[in-house]
């Protein structure tokens, strides 16, 4: 971008920037692309069922990644399965690292047990699980994996950008592959921009990072017989009342220097094989979320303290064996976040204006945390469509509206490599 801009105002630089992106959209390679879409509408419709058909529970995302493997190569790409599992897609001679990476994760909360689960309704909609978070992240991530190639002169575009399906996004996948993914990059620095495609809606650019830590308690005792061992300490009724003093202490949390948000969710618990029995084992599972890692390190302690709150109520009558605890922390995602004078911010917020989409930043947890934590540029955004009930069996999704999103990945991808006066369809 010229030196002058940096002088301008901030109306002014936005007003530059507006008129920067429509040159861009007016180039012909961008009006061609255009047309693209529109025309394979309902092919991009039938692979998206077709990713979507494949398994991915995390963990288990091999399936869909060899299968997505080989879709690259047949539209031109050199792909490879890194040691994490991600599929990994570069295009052209250039081996070096790419100044952009397009990325959509892999896994799926639930996975369908057979093709028929994923479906196309009568009223238009796809329904199965993932076809929404993200299915549609992943058919966006084709739909470019197909448009660059295919048109020459997208050629610079599509050797300037690395495409990614990462493994490890949802639960406690704890971002694997995007850790593995940022760790294994030589020249992180020379990478101007992570756009992670997470899920259909347009409204929002994700650029705060919302941090978590996700924790599990158990607590094992001799377990026995309801009436014959009346007295023994029972793990149920330990993590019951380890629960109810967490839950108390965050419900009357009230210190005006930890104003920010946060969430907590014990979303599993477990423990017991009969009515008439004592349990020998009960254990839960905690989700801890907030803006500030600050509070989140609070919370983490008073979780100790809840635990050991439980296990002595529970020990103190105990006649013989004594109960036991242990905590295991399952993962941690760091926060981070994108400045508000990001040139990165400042393309998307011009590609919306452009587009007349409405969009405002939100704090969301999502792949992008790892590239933001390291301090690189990285958005998460939506990749067009409407999508409902994910995380559940009845997930939807609604592919009218996906080919505006589809054209907003685009010229996002061109406006970046546009910021330098470079032509997207120049050559290496």
């Amino acid at each position: 971008m010229a030196t002058h801009i940096k002088n301008l105002s901030p109306f002014e630089r936005a007003s530059s920037e507006n008129r920067r992106v429509g040159r861009v959209a007016e180039q012909k390679p961008l009006l061609e692309a255009s047309r693209w879409l529109t025309r394979e509408r309902s092919s991009i419709n039938e692979q998206h069922l077709q990713i979507c058909r494949i398994p991915a529970p995390t963990f288990f995302e091999q399936q869909r990644a060899e299968w997505l493997r080989g879709q690259f190569e047949s539209w031109g790409w050199k792909a490879k399965l890194d040691r994490a599992g991600n599929v990994i897609a570069s295009f052209g001679e250039n081996d070096g690292t790419r100044p952009f990476v397009l990325s959509a994760h892999l896994d799926t909360v639930y996975a369908p047990s057979r093709p028929e689960e994923v479906f196309l309704s009568p009223d238009g909609r796809f329904i199965g699980p993932g076809v929404s978070d993200n299915g549609a992240g992943l058919a966006a991530l084709m739909a470019l994996g197909r448009i660059l190639p295919e048109i020459p002169d997208l050629g610079r575009l599509a050797e300037s950008t690395l495409l990614v399906a990462n493994v490890g996004e949802e639960g406690e996948g704890n971002l694997s592959g995007m850790r593995y993914l940022c760790r294994q990059s030589a020249s992180l620095g020379g990478i101007r921009a992570f756009l992670v495609l997470d899920g259909p809606s347009t409204d929002h650019i994700t650029t705060q990072a919302l941090a978590s830590r996700r924790f599990e308690i158990t607590f094992t005792g001799p377990g026995g017989h309801s009436w014959n061992d009346s007295g023994t300490p029972n793990p149920v009724h330990a993590i019951s009342a380890a629960i109810s003093a967490f839950s108390q202490f965050v419900e009357n949390r009230t210190a005006p220097e930890r104003k920010a948000r946060l969430a907590y969710n014990f979303g599993i618990i477990e423990g017991g094989s009969s009515i008439n029995s004592i349990p020998a084992a009960a254990r839960a599972k905690l989700d801890l979320r907030s803006e500030d890692s600050l509070v989140l390190e609070d919370l983490s302690a008073f979780l100790s303290s809840a635990v050991e709150a439980g296990l002595e109520r529970e020990n103190r009558g105990a006649r013989g064996a004594r109960l036991s605890a242990k905590i295991k922390e399952l993962g941690a995602r760091p926060g981070g976040g994108l400045p508000q004078d990001s040139p990165l911010l400042a393309t998307i917020r011009a590609v919306d204006y452009h587009l007349n989409i409405r969009s405002k930043a939100d704090c969301a947890s999502t792949d992008a945390n790892i590239p933001l934590s390291l301090g690189l540029p990285a958005v998460s955004i939506g990749a067009g469509g409407q999508g409902g009930g994910a995380h559940t069996r009845e997930e939807w999704y609604q592919p009218e509206g996906r080919e505006a999103g589809l054209r907003r990945i685009l010229l996002i991808l061109a406006s970046l490599l546009h910021t330098d006066g470079v032509e997207v369809s120049a050559r290496v």
